[in-house]
Parts: structure tokens; C-alpha cells; sequence
């Protein structure tokens, strides 16, 4: 797994655990819809590490999924895994947000095809202006 999924990964993971503490998913006895929802985040987790085929499109529908069943708790989902997954995934993001991603991938593919280290984490940090 390259420096690109890993960082990736860990989103969905630390994505997960913030979610668990959020009502409706800090329930005692949580409902079957929420336990179901869980359910698909954890698979997607395992597919995601795993390389599994079809991945890319779970990762776009339990997106779209999360956004229109809990949209009080859409600020939780990291713009980043609308980026990675893309597609349908697209809609829910701002032009000039969709030009910083591009700007960052382009910059990694450069990095990559000249054989030189992309720091992934840092260099995201550094376009959006968050160090």
C-alpha cells in the first residue's frame, strides 16, 4: 500500500471512531438502520486495505449514503474521501475545491513519474493552507 492509500485509510479509520461518539451511533441499544450503516463503514474499511474489487464505487455509495441518511453529520465525512472516491462523490464539493485536489494529484503524479518522494500529508497541507 503506497503513502497515498495508507493516508487515506487512516482517514476512514479515525472517520469511523469520530463517528461512533455522534448520535446517533453512541446509542446504547442502536437501531438496525445505524447498525447496518456501521456495518458497511467497517466492510468498506476492509475492502479499502484489502484492494478488494469494487472498493471505489462502495466508497462512492456509502458516501452518497451517509450524505442524504445523516446530513447533520456530514461535516464529519473528510472532503478528502469525496475526492479519492470521486464519481457521484464529485457533486458534493465546490468547484475551487475540486481545482485544490487536482492541483495536489497532479503534483503527486509529477513526484511519481520522476521518482521522487511525495509526502502526501504534508504536501495537502501545505495547498490548503492548513499548516
Amino acid at each position: 500500500m503506497n503513502q497515498y492509500h495508507r493516508f487515506h485509510l487512516e482517514l476512514l479509520q479515525q472517520t469511523y471512531t469520530q463517528l461512533l461518539e455522534r448520535f446517533p451511533f453512541n446509542q446504547a441499544n442502536l437501531p438496525l438502520l445505524e447498525q447496518e450503516f456501521l456495518e458497511s463503514f467497517l466492510t468498506l474499511i476492509d475492502q479499502f486495505e484489502n484492494f478488494n474489487p469494487g472498493y471505489i464505487e462502495n466508497g462512492q455509495a456509502f458516501c452518497a449514503n451517509w450524505v442524504r441518511g445523516y446530513s447533520d453529520l456530514t461535516p464529519l465525512l473528510p472532503r478528502d474521501l469525496l475526492w479519492f472516491f470521486s464519481g457521484d462523490c464529485l457533486h458534493y464539493m465546490p468547484d475551487d475545491e475540486i481545482n485544490q485536489f487536482q492541483q495536489l494529484d497532479e503534483m503527486r503524479f509529477e513526484a511519481e513519474s520522476s521518482g521522487a518522494t511525495f509526502d502526501y500529508a504534508a504536501q495537502r497541507l501545505k495547498l490548503f493552507k492548513l499548516a
